[in-house]
């Protein structure tokens, strides 16, 4: 059912913005797949065997991530799906647990939810993934985006499904709340 098109990696490194320069940059990487979309232009009332077929995909993405990041070095992460024009929003909404599952057990199993988007475009669509810290939803400074992006698709019968993961929160990050070396209550939250 997992027809992988192409496959796309990404990776930003943010050394600044407006303050001063850091000796290390903050790394934010995305990792894409285009697959064919199997449910293109028609309605299919059970899509849980697609979202099941999709875990090895969603373990193919996570390992790019980090092979590129490093393992113990993220401390983000998000997911996404851009729908191409002959889908619909719950063919993107299957990444939820087939992505978020597999990104969180590459990483030991962190308690946080996996942010996601979603949404239906054209060719080069543009989506920002939310990315939150991987133990604890409630750290304000790693609330960010990473932006997922694929020049040649998704086309109209296709599903670009994508993670990321940064190494930390926004690199000048001060505006207070939860901090990462706070967290204390091991439950996803804080």
């Amino acid at each position: 059912m997992i027809d992988v098109r192409k496959t796309h990696l990404s990776v930003e490194e943010i050394w600044r913005e407006r303050g001063p320069r850091h000796e290390t940059p903050l790394r934010v990487a995305t990792a894409v797949a285009v697959v064919q979309n199997p449910f293109a232009g028609r309605y299919e009332a059970d899509l849980i065997s697609f979202q099941s077929e999709l875990r090895s995909l969603g373990a193919q993405l996570s390992a790019a991530l980090l092979g590129a990041l490093g393992r113990e070095a993220i401390e983000a992460y998000g997911k996404g799906a851009i729908v191409g024009e002959d889908g619909e929003l719950e063919h993107g909404a299957v990444w939820h647990e087939a992505g978020g599952w597999a990104l969180r057990e590459a990483l030991g199993a962190p308690k946080a939810i996996v942010p996601a988007a979603k949404t239906i475009g054209g060719l080069g669509a543009r989506l920002m993934i939310p990315l939150g810290h991987i133990h604890a939803a409630y750290v304000r400074s790693h609330f960010s985006s990473a932006e997922m992006t694929v020049w040649d698709g998704p086309r109209r019968d296709e599903i670009a499904f994508g993670l990321a993961a940064a190494t930390g929160g926004r690199i000048d990050a001060r505006i207070g709340g939860l901090a990462a070396s706070e967290i204390s209550a091991n439950d996803g939250l804080r």
